[in-house]
């Protein structure tokens, strides 16, 4: 059977997150741990404005997330290494019937050699499954939900050091990997970037999602990362990108209209040129959840563009920059599920 991934503009019926555990990446100390729990709970409660929000939670953190989140968000106990649902949770899809499935890839902690950074993760979209009440789609493929972007028809962006990260997938190749995702996505056309943003190779990045780079806000149309600085290294990598963007075309065969949507001002934090990006966002139902990094003038535009770009949604700004600070962002933290289509 093939399945569809349905664009992420529609209709959902819950997003799902994982709580924070003490941990490398939450921090040291209990000032860093505290700003890394205060930010995903924010993160939840911004979402359960507009629609249903499940929290999967580490047993030693239980007491600690019903007292943050309240009773609004559902909570379910499981182990857990990593807090970063749309890599280590599932791809949720659909049959030809409209009913759902959720894409179970191999996760390995974006290429770790090491283990024990993902023995509690490797079952998590297996649990997320069973919890949602749909059959699982096995795959042999290393991949995370951050890697890919669909336009929900047939067209995906991928980043060629993801997918064919050696540490990721060694043996395969590109004509391999649009096979499964033909299987596994509907895709018709894979559109490859060269690489990710330069701070996603460092330390706690994942070597070139493409979420923080550029989605489709719907077919045809890209919501594309703009660092207009030429003293930031991402201003290179981002003209690299636009360039193949211009010349590429969809599933369809549609040139792409590109949206451009500039970087915050803010060019470095306490370790470096920052890869502060307001893509980084979560589509909801009658709503956006975007990235905030506390400049009044830069949020403010990029919320602008974003409602332009979605119509008739309520785009709402959250603080972003304790997430990005541990790797990632608003998208990177959840994972939402389509409603199955009767």
């Amino acid at each position: 059977m093939t399945w569809f991934m349905p664009p992420e503009t529609a209709p959902q019926e819950r997003i799902w997150m994982a709580f924070p555990r003490e941990s490398e990446t939450l921090g040291e100390g209990s000032v860093a741990r505290e700003a890394g729990y205060a930010a995903w709970a924010a993160v939840a409660h911004a979402i359960l404005e507009f629609e249903p929000v499940t929290m999967i939670v580490d047993p030693t953190e239980t007491a600690r997330a019903r007292q943050m989140l309240g009773e609004g968000v559902e909570i379910l106990e499981r182990p857990l290494d990593h807090f970063w649902t749309r890599d280590s949770g599932p791809t949720f899809v659909q049959a030809p019937d409209g009913s759902l499935a959720a894409v179970d890839w191999i996760f390995n902690a974006w290429g770790s050699p090491d283990p024990a950074e993902w023995t509690n993760d490797r079952g998590l979209a297996a649990f997320i499954a069973q919890a949602a009440g749909v059959p699982l789609v096995p795959s042999l493929l290393v991949n995370e939900g951050g890697g890919i972007h669909t336009d929900g028809e047939g067209t995906v962006f991928a980043t060629e050091t993801v997918q064919l990260d050696p540490d990721r997938n060694p043996h395969a190749d590109k004509a391999r990997i649009g096979a499964e995702f033909a299987r596994t996505l509907g895709a018709e056309k894979v559109i490859w970037l060269p690489r990710g943003l330069t701070r996603d190779y460092e330390t706690f990045g994942t070597r070139g999602h493409v979420d923080i780079v550029a989605t489709f806000a719907a077919p045809g149309k890209v919501l594309l990362h703009d660092q207009a600085d030429p003293g930031h290294p991402d201003h290179a990598v981002m003209r690299e990108i636009r360039a193949l963007l211009e010349e590429a075309t969809d599933a369809k065969g549609r040139r792409l209209e590109i949206i451009p949507v500039p970087a915050p001002e803010t060019l470095r934090d306490a370790h470096g040129f920052n890869d502060w990006s307001y893509i980084n966002h979560l589509v909801v139902n009658g709503g956006v959840i975007a990235c905030g990094f506390g400049e009044d003038r830069a949020d403010a535009r990029a919320r602008e563009i974003l409602s332009h770009a979605y119509p008739g949604r309520r785009v709402v700004s959250v603080d972003a920059r304790e997430i990005f600070a541990r790797g990632g962002g608003v998208h990177c933290i959840t994972q939402h599920q389509p409603k199955a289509r009767a």
